[in-house]
Protein backbone atom coordinates (compact mmCIF):
# COMPACT_ATOMS: atom_id res chain seq x y z
CA UNK A 1 0.00 0.00 0.00
CA UNK A 2 1.39 3.53 -1.20
CA UNK A 3 0.48 6.59 0.18
CA UNK A 4 0.80 9.97 -1.42
CA UNK A 5 0.30 13.23 0.93
CA UNK A 6 -1.07 15.45 -2.16
CA UNK A 7 -2.15 18.22 0.03
CA UNK A 8 -1.54 18.66 4.12
CA UNK A 9 -2.92 22.62 3.72
CA UNK A 10 -5.95 23.96 5.65
CA UNK A 11 -8.77 25.83 3.47
CA UNK A 12 -6.27 28.80 3.04
CA UNK A 13 -3.62 27.20 2.15
CA UNK A 14 -0.06 28.33 2.81
CA UNK A 15 1.00 30.48 1.78
CA UNK A 16 -1.91 32.68 2.44
CA UNK A 17 -3.13 35.07 0.56
CA UNK A 18 -1.58 38.68 1.69
CA UNK A 19 0.43 37.19 4.49
CA UNK A 20 4.17 38.23 4.72
CA UNK A 21 4.80 35.96 8.28
CA UNK A 22 7.83 34.07 8.49
CA UNK A 23 6.47 31.05 7.24
CA UNK A 24 4.22 32.55 4.51
CA UNK A 25 7.32 33.16 3.34
CA UNK A 26 9.38 30.72 3.54
CA UNK A 27 11.71 28.84 1.81
CA UNK A 28 11.18 25.16 3.06
CA UNK A 29 8.99 23.80 0.84
CA UNK A 30 7.61 21.42 3.25
CA UNK A 31 5.90 24.80 4.41
CA UNK A 32 4.19 24.84 0.76
CA UNK A 33 0.93 23.70 1.94
CA UNK A 34 -2.27 22.53 -0.97
CA UNK A 35 -5.37 21.87 0.36
CA UNK A 36 -5.79 18.74 2.33
CA UNK A 37 -6.40 15.26 0.25
CA UNK A 38 -4.44 11.75 0.01
CA UNK A 39 -4.23 9.29 -2.90
CA UNK A 40 -3.55 5.58 -1.96
CA UNK A 41 -2.89 2.74 -4.26
CA UNK A 42 -3.33 -1.17 -3.55
CA UNK A 43 -1.51 -3.21 -5.68
CA UNK A 44 -3.05 -2.02 -9.74
CA UNK A 45 -5.62 0.13 -7.93
CA UNK A 46 -6.01 3.64 -6.92
CA UNK A 47 -8.02 5.69 -4.51
CA UNK A 48 -8.56 9.16 -4.05
CA UNK A 49 -9.49 10.36 -0.63
CA UNK A 50 -11.33 13.78 -0.89
CA UNK A 51 -10.69 16.34 -3.87
CA UNK A 52 -9.12 19.57 -3.28
CA UNK A 53 -9.28 22.77 -5.18
CA UNK A 54 -5.83 22.68 -6.07
CA UNK A 55 -6.18 18.83 -7.45
CA UNK A 56 -5.03 19.21 -10.95
CA UNK A 57 -1.62 20.64 -9.74
CA UNK A 58 -1.59 18.33 -7.22
CA UNK A 59 -2.53 15.34 -9.67
CA UNK A 60 0.46 16.97 -12.42
CA UNK A 61 3.07 17.14 -9.24
CA UNK A 62 2.52 14.00 -7.97
CA UNK A 63 2.38 11.99 -11.52
CA UNK A 64 -1.40 10.66 -10.87
CA UNK A 65 -3.14 9.28 -13.52
CA UNK A 66 -5.72 6.71 -12.41
CA UNK A 67 -8.15 7.41 -9.91
CA UNK A 68 -11.18 4.02 -9.09
CA UNK A 69 -12.48 5.46 -6.31
CA UNK A 70 -13.20 8.53 -4.84
CA UNK A 71 -13.71 8.78 -1.19
CA UNK A 72 -15.27 12.12 0.18
CA UNK A 73 -14.51 12.73 4.02
CA UNK A 74 -17.20 16.14 3.92
CA UNK A 75 -18.20 18.62 2.15
CA UNK A 76 -16.30 21.87 2.73
CA UNK A 77 -15.53 23.37 0.02
CA UNK A 78 -11.03 22.46 0.63
CA UNK A 79 -12.67 19.18 0.35
CA UNK A 80 -14.22 18.90 -2.99
CA UNK A 81 -14.12 21.98 -4.96
CA UNK A 82 -11.47 19.85 -6.99
CA UNK A 83 -14.39 17.54 -8.24
CA UNK A 84 -14.67 19.00 -11.80
CA UNK A 85 -11.13 18.00 -12.71
CA UNK A 86 -11.96 14.47 -12.09
CA UNK A 87 -13.39 14.74 -16.00
CA UNK A 88 -9.77 14.00 -17.32
CA UNK A 89 -10.09 10.47 -15.50
CA UNK A 90 -13.62 10.07 -17.01
CA UNK A 91 -11.26 9.92 -19.98
CA UNK A 92 -9.13 7.75 -19.02
CA UNK A 93 -12.00 4.81 -17.73
CA UNK A 94 -13.42 5.44 -21.44
CA UNK A 95 -15.88 7.32 -20.28
CA UNK A 96 -16.97 5.45 -17.22
CA UNK A 97 -18.26 7.46 -14.29
CA UNK A 98 -15.50 7.90 -11.44
CA UNK A 99 -17.45 5.79 -8.53
CA UNK A 100 -17.63 8.25 -5.34
CA UNK A 101 -18.43 7.24 -2.10
CA UNK A 102 -19.98 9.32 0.97
CA UNK A 103 -22.32 9.82 3.49
CA UNK A 104 -25.62 10.95 2.29
CA UNK A 105 -25.75 14.44 3.19
CA UNK A 106 -22.27 14.68 1.07
CA UNK A 107 -23.60 13.29 -1.84
CA UNK A 108 -26.30 16.04 -1.52
CA UNK A 109 -23.66 19.01 -1.68
CA UNK A 110 -22.38 17.31 -4.60
CA UNK A 111 -25.38 17.19 -6.50
CA UNK A 112 -25.95 20.91 -5.51
CA UNK A 113 -22.51 22.06 -6.72
CA UNK A 114 -22.23 19.27 -9.82
CA UNK A 115 -25.46 18.56 -11.22
CA UNK A 116 -24.32 18.44 -14.83
CA UNK A 117 -21.65 15.94 -13.41
CA UNK A 118 -23.90 12.90 -11.55
CA UNK A 119 -24.27 10.65 -14.47
CA UNK A 120 -23.09 7.41 -15.37
CA UNK A 121 -21.45 8.61 -18.24
CA UNK A 122 -20.01 12.04 -19.40
CA UNK A 123 -22.97 14.26 -21.44
CA UNK A 124 -20.34 14.94 -23.94
CA UNK A 125 -16.39 13.49 -24.20
CA UNK A 126 -14.54 15.47 -22.02
CA UNK A 127 -17.28 16.08 -19.45
CA UNK A 128 -17.00 14.95 -15.90
CA UNK A 129 -19.51 11.84 -14.65
CA UNK A 130 -19.61 10.78 -11.29
CA UNK A 131 -21.87 7.70 -9.71
CA UNK A 132 -22.80 8.08 -6.26
CA UNK A 133 -22.40 5.44 -3.60
CA UNK A 134 -24.19 6.22 -0.30
CA UNK A 135 -22.57 5.21 3.41
CA UNK A 136 -24.04 4.75 6.32
CA UNK A 137 -22.38 5.33 9.59
CA UNK A 138 -20.05 3.21 10.59
CA UNK A 139 -20.62 1.24 7.67
CA UNK A 140 -17.95 -1.89 6.33
CA UNK A 141 -17.26 -0.91 2.22
CA UNK A 142 -15.86 -3.73 0.68
CA UNK A 143 -13.64 -3.85 -2.82
CA UNK A 144 -11.11 -6.09 -4.53
CA UNK A 145 -8.73 -5.47 -2.65
CA UNK A 146 -9.96 -5.43 1.21
CA UNK A 147 -12.37 -2.93 2.76
CA UNK A 148 -12.59 0.51 4.48
CA UNK A 149 -14.32 0.72 7.72
CA UNK A 150 -15.63 4.03 8.42
CA UNK A 151 -16.56 5.89 11.73
CA UNK A 152 -18.01 9.16 12.18
CA UNK A 153 -15.96 12.03 13.86
CA UNK A 154 -16.93 15.50 15.29
CA UNK A 155 -16.31 18.65 13.14
CA UNK A 156 -17.90 21.40 14.81
CA UNK A 157 -21.66 21.56 12.87
CA UNK A 158 -20.80 18.84 10.79
CA UNK A 159 -19.76 15.38 10.95
CA UNK A 160 -16.43 13.18 9.33
CA UNK A 161 -15.88 10.12 7.51
CA UNK A 162 -13.11 8.34 9.28
CA UNK A 163 -11.27 5.98 7.46
CA UNK A 164 -9.39 2.47 8.28
CA UNK A 165 -7.94 1.03 5.21
CA UNK A 166 -7.57 -3.09 5.12
CA UNK A 167 -5.34 -4.43 2.67
CA UNK A 168 -6.57 -8.21 2.34
CA UNK A 169 -3.37 -9.95 0.95
CA UNK A 170 -0.66 -8.45 3.17
CA UNK A 171 -3.26 -7.22 6.25
CA UNK A 172 -2.01 -3.93 6.43
CA UNK A 173 -3.94 -1.16 8.08
CA UNK A 174 -3.82 2.62 7.86
CA UNK A 175 -6.00 4.72 9.50
CA UNK A 176 -7.02 8.53 8.00
CA UNK A 177 -8.61 10.70 10.39
CA UNK A 178 -8.86 14.24 9.12
CA UNK A 179 -10.86 17.49 10.05
CA UNK A 180 -11.83 16.35 13.64
CA UNK A 181 -12.36 18.07 17.07
CA UNK A 182 -11.74 14.69 18.60
CA UNK A 183 -10.75 10.87 18.66
CA UNK A 184 -13.22 8.95 20.87
CA UNK A 185 -12.79 5.16 22.43
CA UNK A 186 -14.52 3.42 19.40
CA UNK A 187 -12.46 5.57 16.89
CA UNK A 188 -9.29 4.65 18.37
CA UNK A 189 -10.14 1.47 19.00
CA UNK A 190 -10.78 0.60 15.42
CA UNK A 191 -7.14 2.16 14.47
CA UNK A 192 -5.84 -0.15 16.55
CA UNK A 193 -3.16 -2.10 15.12
CA UNK A 194 -3.00 -0.03 11.96
CA UNK A 195 0.93 0.07 10.34
CA UNK A 196 0.14 4.02 10.35
CA UNK A 197 -2.21 6.73 11.84
CA UNK A 198 -2.81 10.00 9.93
CA UNK A 199 -4.16 12.96 12.26
CA UNK A 200 -5.91 16.40 12.00
CA UNK A 201 -3.23 18.42 14.18
CA UNK A 202 -4.32 21.76 13.04
CA UNK A 203 -1.44 24.22 15.42
CA UNK A 204 -0.62 24.85 18.26
CA UNK A 205 -3.39 26.74 19.97
CA UNK A 206 -6.81 25.20 20.42
CA UNK A 207 -9.76 25.71 17.66
CA UNK A 208 -12.82 25.16 18.11
CA UNK A 209 -13.44 22.44 15.36
CA UNK A 210 -10.01 20.68 14.64
CA UNK A 211 -7.75 18.98 17.21
CA UNK A 212 -4.65 20.86 18.24
CA UNK A 213 -0.76 19.35 17.97
CA UNK A 214 -0.90 18.33 21.71
CA UNK A 215 -4.30 17.10 21.37
CA UNK A 216 -3.62 15.09 18.31
CA UNK A 217 -0.53 13.81 19.96
CA UNK A 218 -2.63 12.04 22.94
CA UNK A 219 -4.63 10.67 20.28
CA UNK A 220 -1.53 9.11 18.66
CA UNK A 221 0.35 8.15 21.84
CA UNK A 222 -3.38 6.13 22.92
CA UNK A 223 -3.07 4.83 19.14
CA UNK A 224 0.74 4.27 19.58
CA UNK A 225 0.66 3.27 15.75
CA UNK A 226 4.32 2.59 14.46
CA UNK A 227 3.93 5.81 12.51
CA UNK A 228 2.08 8.89 12.76
CA UNK A 229 1.89 12.09 10.86
CA UNK A 230 -0.47 15.31 11.59
CA UNK A 231 -2.34 16.73 8.85
CA UNK A 232 -4.02 20.03 7.66
CA UNK A 233 -1.22 22.70 9.57
CA UNK A 234 -2.01 26.24 9.00
CA UNK A 235 0.51 29.05 8.89
CA UNK A 236 0.93 28.70 12.39
CA UNK A 237 2.97 25.56 11.57
CA UNK A 238 6.79 25.48 10.87
CA UNK A 239 7.79 22.12 9.77
CA UNK A 240 11.41 22.37 10.61
CA UNK A 241 10.88 23.19 13.85
CA UNK A 242 7.72 21.64 15.06
CA UNK A 243 8.62 18.27 13.52
CA UNK A 244 11.86 18.13 15.62
CA UNK A 245 9.89 18.47 18.90
CA UNK A 246 7.25 15.57 18.43
CA UNK A 247 8.20 12.26 19.87
CA UNK A 248 9.92 9.35 17.63
CA UNK A 249 7.74 7.45 15.65
CA UNK A 250 5.19 10.85 15.41
CA UNK A 251 6.09 13.45 12.06
CA UNK A 252 4.10 16.40 10.45
CA UNK A 253 3.16 14.82 6.54
CA UNK A 254 4.20 17.56 3.88
CA UNK A 255 2.95 18.09 0.26
CA UNK A 256 4.07 15.25 -1.99
CA UNK A 257 5.36 13.25 0.85
CA UNK A 258 5.02 9.00 -0.28
CA UNK A 259 5.12 6.08 2.03
CA UNK A 260 4.70 2.53 1.38
CA UNK A 261 3.28 0.31 4.23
Amino acid sequence: MEIVFMGTGTSHGVPMIGCGCDICMSSDPRNHRTRTSIHVRVGEYAIQVDVAPEFRLQCLANDISQIDWVILTHAHADHINGMDDLRRFVDFRDGDGVPVYAFPEVLGRVKDIYPYAVRDRPEFRGYPAFIPHSVERNQSIEFPWGTIETTVLPHGRFEVMGLVFCEASTGKRFTYYTDCKSVGPDQRQLAGGSDVVVLDGLRQDPHPTHMSIDEALEVAESINAPQTYFIHMTHHVDHETVDAQLPESINLAYDGLRITI
